[in-house]
C-alpha cells in the first residue's frame, strides 16, 4: 500500500469520520447534489468508511456497502480539490482492497463518470455484461 504524504493521516475509526465534512463535498457532488447531512449520517453508519485528515481537517473520503461474503460497492471517493494529485484516492482504495473484511469476494462495483483511470489500475472494469445489469434510480430525491 502506498503511503501517504506527510501530514497526512487515514482514518477509519468510525465514531473520527467527519459527517459535515463529508456533506460538505457530496452535496455539490454531481452524483450526490443536494443530499440532506442526515442522509450522510445514516450512509456512514451503515458502511465501511475511510478519511484522510490533513492538520486536522477531514480532506478525502470514501465508503464500502458490502454484505463482507460476496460483494462490494465502493461509493462517494472524493478528495477536496485543494489536495488532489498526491495520491489520496489511491491510498483509500487500496485501504479498502487490503481490508480484512473485503478479502474473497467475487465482486466489486462502483459508479464514475470521469475516474475510470483511477479503478483500471486496480482491476476495475467496465461490466462486460451491460445487459444484466439493472438500476432503479431517483434522481429528483434529495430536492
Amino acid at each position: 500500500m502506498r503511503a501517504l504524504p506527510a501530514g497526512y493521516v487515514l482514518i477509519d475509526a468510525p465514531d473520527r469520520i467527519d459527517a459535515v465534512a463529508a456533506h460538505a463535498y457530496l452535496t455539490r457532488s454531481y452524483w450526490a447534489e443536494g443530499i440532506p447531512l442526515e442522509t450522510v449520517e445514516r450512509s456512514i453508519a451503515g458502511s465501511l468508511c475511510v478519511a484522510i485528515q490533513h492538520e486536522g481537517r477531514q480532506v478525502a473520503f470514501a465508503r464500502i456497502v458490502s454484505d463482507y461474503a460476496t460483494f462490494a460497492y465502493l461509493a462517494d471517493v472524493h478528495v477536496i480539490e485543494d489536495h488532489r494529485g498526491q495520491g489520496l484516492s489511491h491510498v483509500m482504495v487500496e485501504h479498502f482492497l487490503a481490508h480484512p473484511r473485503l478479502q474473497g469476494l467475487r465482486r466489486w462495483a462502483l459508479f464514475t463518470l470521469d475516474a475510470h483511470g483511477l479503478y483500471e489500475q486496480y482491476d476495475f472494469s467496465r461490466y462486460p455484461h451491460p445487459e444484466r445489469v439493472m438500476t432503479r434510480d431517483d434522481p429528483d430525491v434529495y430536492r
